[in-house]
């Protein structure tokens, strides 16, 4: 058993977030991180990359060892967390060992989320969530020649993608609509089409009944009637907030981990950030779950201030959803309520479809301001439109000169409002 004043569990943005702002304002207090994995820290959005063999193993490292002892903090892998104490303000880990805390973060992320498809379990198949998943796909990649992808999110995407530009015969297969959380049906109805263009076959609309295996074969059975077969399945369905270790704690959890304005949780001394934290709601009072890079950084940073006293904490103003995604060369990103429900009251929209230029546009505003905005292959800089729904900019005449140019006038508007 040993001490530490500051215990983050979980190594990727969150956790980095979070220890940055700690040394900023406490450069003496000992800091431990404690990873499940075997690696140095890294981010999961590199693994599809990985995959291609764009990115080698040896460069997808965020921090190293030297970096760690440069900073004073404690870095241990391959140290697996499988209970928390708040009683006593200790952990313990899969080794038995324990460690005790002053304050402690938890930024374990998310695990994949295996669907309920009968025949599944059974089956030989793959997630994609660590760098040990990646490598296992990526050697798989090079004595087999097709796969099947269960899932139409941005990591089933991903990659399909880098699959296909390794020589693989791919199917995408979705129960509803490719990126259905992000796009219109408009936008995801240009996605399939260039996905279609550079070979892989995507197939929505119909669930699957069940899946199989034989002579080295995965055959997934649809709905509609349709049978597949491939080499490799993979399955990208979903993730879930990884808190099993939190059993017969005091944190308290919904979908994720509660938690306020400045990370806490309930628990004394307990923060949580990033994939696994419940957080309000930029758009109203529900607390959400907001899996993305820019919202895990910001939380780290606010746990991070928070754990460190630091008195240059400003609270988090809530999750806004937001999304860059590049595919096939082409670029797309989703900001802010971009799909809002059919029964929502007072909102204006502006749209540009152009399916032959392979172009879309859309903005939606509710009283003058911008709530919302979607793109493929349009002039956009999503950190901007990000900052004037946080803001909540007028915009008065302003509106549609910004839809005819979102990106210089959105530019323009900005570096009136920071100076």
């Amino acid at each position: 058993m040993f001490q530490t004043k500051y215990l983050i569990v979980g190594s990727s943005h969150a956790g980095l977030s979070a220890m940055e702002a700690i040394r900023l304002c406490d450069q003496e207090g000992p800091v431990t991180m404690v990873s499940a994995e075997k690696a140095y820290p890294y981010s999961p959005t590199i693994l599809p990359y990985v995959i291609s063999g764009k990115v080698p193993k040896e460069r997808i490292s965020l921090r190293n060892q030297d970096y760690f002892d440069k900073i004073k903090v404690r870095f241990l892998n391959d140290s697996r967390v499988t209970g928390i104490h708040p009683a006593d303000s200790s952990v313990t880990l899969e080794s038995g060992k324990k460690i005790t805390y002053e304050k402690l973060l938890i930024a374990t992320g998310a695990d994949p989320e295996l669907a309920p498809i009968p025949g599944l379990k059974d089956c030989p198949h793959y997630k994609l969530r660590t760098i040990k998943d990646a490598l296992e796909i990526r050697k798989a990649m090079n004595k087999l020649s097709s796969a099947i992808v269960l899932g139409g999110g941005l990591i089933g995407l991903h990659t399909a993608e880098n699959m296909a530009k390794a020589g693989l015969q791919v199917t995408v297969v979705a129960r509803r609509t490719l990126l259905r959380r992000y796009f219109d049906t408009q936008a995801t109805g240009l996605i399939q089409k260039v996905f279609a263009e550079n070979g892989v076959r995507v197939l929505t609309g119909s669930p699957i009944t069940h899946v199989t295996s034989a002579n080295g074969a995965c055959a997934v059975s649809l709905e509609n009637g349709l049978d597949l077969s491939a080499h490799i399945l993979l399955v990208a369905t979903g993730v879930r907030p990884r808190t099993s270790f939190l059993q017969g704690s005091s944190v308290k959890t919904d979908e994720g981990i509660l938690v306020d304005e400045r990370m806490r949780t309930e628990a004394e001394n307990i923060w949580a950030a990033g994939d696994v934290a419940q957080a309000k709601s930029f758009f109203g009072p529900e607390q959400i779950l907001n899996g993305i890079l820019p919202d895990a950084v910001e939380q780290g940073r606010i746990a991070g201030m928070d754990m460190a006293g630091d008195p240059a904490l400003k609270p988090y103003q809530g999750g806004i959803p937001m999304n860059t995604y590049t595919f096939f060369g082409n670029h797309s990103f989703s900001v802010g309520s971009s799909l809002p429900g059919d029964s929502e009251e007072g909102l204006e929209m502006d749209l540009i479809y152009s399916p032959a230029g392979l172009k879309y546009q859309k903005l939606v505003f509710r009283e003058g301001r911008l709530i919302g905005a979607a793109g493929i292959n349009t002039s956009f800089d999503p950190g901007i439109i990000r900052q004037m729904i946080l803001r909540q900019v007028e915009l008065g005449e302003m509106k549609a000169t910004f839809a005819g140019s979102p990106l210089r006038s959105g530019r323009l508007l900005m570096t009136r409002l920071w100076r």
